[in-house]
């Protein structure tokens, strides 16, 4: 590991009568820091002679309540806000900076597994001390500038006057230059599953109706608000993403789109009594991140998410490890099969019933023979694990009954052994997944979470997908808030003792926290390969992912369908997949995880061995990445090395016009004879017409070949394996 760290202490005597400023290392991104004539902290963000953010203010609104206010609760009147209010609520204005440190760090980093095994760790910074005179009140902004692109964050010292505060509104600004193209989804506080809109920002407010699903239950969070990762392009070609990193203790950040400004500003989610966070200080903020390129390919490449997280936090990692697995999810999915072990609610009392007297409904997927058949392929083909979902018991009627007697995450219904299943796993060398619905009350979680995961030990579990389906409980508290924030840390945190991986789905949008806890293997936190049995994700929903929802962290999208038309086999289902086949394959590569399913079933698999190969050969750990073309809704081709080894692995995801590529293969070690094997579309395949057409070739390779005219139709792709 290389570090490097210069830092210079400049006293305000030198410094307050005018701007500071910093660049990245390599000189061409520029932040200008300066207090206006309100005593507003403003920066200014340039990347050579474009403007990436215009004069932007920074500060928080507080929630004040008034010392002399009565608490007699049977006075109703309510109480005008006295100026002393007021003057304190407002952490915004009045300020002058004290002084201000300067500093560059430089370090090379190796994560416990990745899209590369090193990444480096290089900026500068400006460390700005505030104070707010009229209440005598500090606060520090850190600002770190890399070639890449900005991360800043409130820091609130240790004071006198500001020990406890409650925010109302954090009002961090990113003012933009120009009505630049976006790619976002609807502000909400308990759903990222919405389809990606592309519009103008201009367009935002009268595109919010089509942004929400029709008939959905969830509240967006304003008519002009916007969940990030938020990926913009500008009109001369520059490239901007606005996100966050490592929201801890904290509450998730939205954008709300000012019109009349044209700028964004931060919308934190509000807990259940509609406050945005409470905090202790001393303190900080997650960062606000602006991801700046020249290239599509920029946006990909950025590592700013993980590098502003903490290190890694666990003295052992040995046991933590990225996972291929195949299970028992798909034939629910998509009405084939059932969670719930038997279908006559009337002999159901959750808590009470003895299923082993009820009648089965013939369509439970989760019994012993049907995990055991599941075990037998993932171990015949390579794979490191089985997910069973629908093993205990309480799915009869869970949905909105979130009571603590629904799931309690250890009783398993009568056709599921849970001891034979565990020890024919362990002799086939194959480990099980365990799954934790926990219909989003999170007390009750948290009640049973010691003997879920003993339990989970006990029988050799070393693994676990969580779900957070429903309304929170305790009722009007939100997916994205500060508590439930702090609840799927604890979760991770007590997994870690357990020495056990997470996969949470329906939780928090990631922030790069699986850089200081790598137990944290997988989120969902998106629309997934699920949707595509509810009437499918548009055409273009592969190309966006990796510019938005991934730029926080790795996303377990459950790919590798292998029959489009659902209708074949899974009765009064009319979906059919958005895709080809050879895209289903390219998925693997462009869309990073180190948890990676094969979701279709294993009969399908079993059909088409040719094809599967691709899968079993697919890592899901990597020594390096290449982003080798690549547009936000068009395409995007990625390359990536096996981690130790000399093989690489190429996919391309298109949308609706196709894409055709020629690829230069001088990232081959010079000198040596590769097999390229080709996972194509066959000709006139598209997501609409023979979606599972696809040609195989193999051909000899060198660092001196290119790969020409590889054309995936539309909603097509491409997968290759190099070796």
């Amino acid at each position: 590991m290389k570090k490097a760290v210069f830092c210079v202490v400049m006293l305000a005597a030198a410094l307050t009568a005018g701007a500071q400023k910093i660049s990245s290392p390599n000189g061409k991104l520029n932040l200008i820091f300066s207090i206006d004539k309100g005593g507003c902290p403003t920066y200014t963000l340039t990347y050579g002679d474009k403007t990436v953010v215009a004069p932007s203010h920074l500060g928080y609104q507080l929630k004040m309540d008034d010392p002399n206010k009565k608490t007699d609760f049977e006075w109703n009147t309510p109480v005008a806000a006295s100026d002393e209010i007021v003057r304190k609520a407002d952490l915004m204005t009045g300020f002058a900076t004290t002084s201000v440190e300067t500093s560059s760090f430089d370090e090379t980093w190796s994560p416990v597994w990745g899209e590369e095994s090193s990444i480096r760790n290089h900026y500068n910074e400006l460390l700005v001390h505030l104070n707010q005179a009229k209440n005598d009140r500090s606060m520090d902004i850190r600002f770190r500038l890399f070639d890449d692109g900005l991360g800043f964050r409130y820091e609130f010292p240790d004071q006198k006057n500001l020990t406890y505060f409650t925010i109302k509104e954090e009002k961090s600004e990113f003012a933009m230059t120009g009505n630049h193209t976006a790619w976002w989804i609807a502000g909400d506080y308990d759903t990222q599953e919405y389809e990606w809109q592309t519009t103008r920002l201009s367009e935002i407010r009268e595109n919010m109706k089509n942004a929400i699903a029709p008939n959905s239950s969830q509240t967006p969070a304003g008519p002009t608000t916007v969940q990030t990762s938020l990926q913009m392009k500008t009109d001369d070609g520059l490239y901007i993403n606005l996100h966050e990193a490592a929201c801890i203790n904290y509450a998730t950040m939205h954008l709300t789109y000012d019109e009349t400004n044209n700028s964004f500003v931060s919308h934190l989610t509000p807990d259940a009594a509609g406050d945005k966070g409470h905090i202790q200080t001393p303190s900080t903020s997650p960062w606000r991140t602006v991801i700046v390129g020249e290239q599509a390919t920029d946006i990909l490449a950025s590592r700013i998410t993980l590098n502003l997280n903490e290190p890694c936090k666990l003295e052992d990692t040995s046991w933590i490890h990225p996972t291929k697995y195949v299970g028992v999810w798909w034939e629910m999915i998509t009405g084939a099969g059932t969670w719930s072990y038997t279908d006559d609610l009337n002999s159901v009392q959750l808590g009470v019933t003895d299923y082993t007297k009820t009648k089965p409904n013939g369509k439970h997927g989760a019994n012993t023979k049907h995990v055991k058949d599941y075990i037998d392929f993932a171990a015949e083909n390579g794979f490191d694990a089985v997910l069973v979902e629908g093993w205990n018991e309480g799915w009869e009627d869970w949905f909105g009954h979130q009571k603590d007697y629904v799931f309690d995450f250890v009783t398993p219904y009568p056709d599921f052994d849970v001891k034979e299943i565990s020890e024919y796993a362990k002799s086939k060398g194959v480990k099980m997944i365990m799954h934790h619905e926990t219909s989003s009350s999170t007390t009750n979680y948290e009640r049973h979470l010691e003997d879920a995961y003993d339990f989970m030990n006990k029988w050799g579990y070393t693994s676990v997908k969580s779900g957070y389906v429903g309304d929170i409980v305790p009722y009007g508290e939100h997916h994205y808030s500060q508590p439930l924030n702090n609840h799927y840390l604890y979760c991770i945190k007590k997994a870690a003792d357990h020495k056990i991986m997470v996969n949470a789905h329906e939780a928090t949008r990631p922030t790069g926290i699986c850089r200081t806890y790598p137990n944290w293997i997988g989120n969902e936190s998106a629309r997934g390969t699920e949707y595509e049995s509810f009437g499918g994700n548009p055409v273009n929903h592969t190309t966006i992912l990796p510019f938005t929802r991934s730029i926080g962290g790795p996303m377990d999208y459950t790919p590798g369908i292998f029959v489009m038309d659902l209708g074949t086999w899974a009765e009064g289902n009319t979906s059919k997949v958005r895709s080809t086949l050879a895209r289903q394959l390219a998925l693997y590569v462009t869309l990073y995880s180190p948890l990676q399913m094969a979701a279709d079933i294993i009969e399908h698999y079993q059909e088409k061995m040719d094809a599967f190969q691709f899968i079993k050969d697919v890592p899901c750990d990597w020594d390096k990445s290449l982003y080798l073309e690549a547009e936000p809704g068009q395409y995007i081709v990625t390359a990536r090395k096996a981690k130790g080894a000399d093989e690489w692995f190429i996919g391309c995801t298109a949308a609706e016009c196709g894409h055709t590529s020629n690829i230069n293969l001088d990232f081959l070690t010079p000198g040596k004879t590769y097999t390229a094997t080709i996972y194509a579309d066959a000709k006139g395949t598209a997501w609409d017409n023979n979606p599972e057409g696809y040609v195989i070739t193999t051909k000899k390779v060198t660092s001196k070949s290119t790969l020409k005219k590889l054309v995936a139709g539309a909603g097509g792709g491409f997968a290759i394996s190099i070796k």
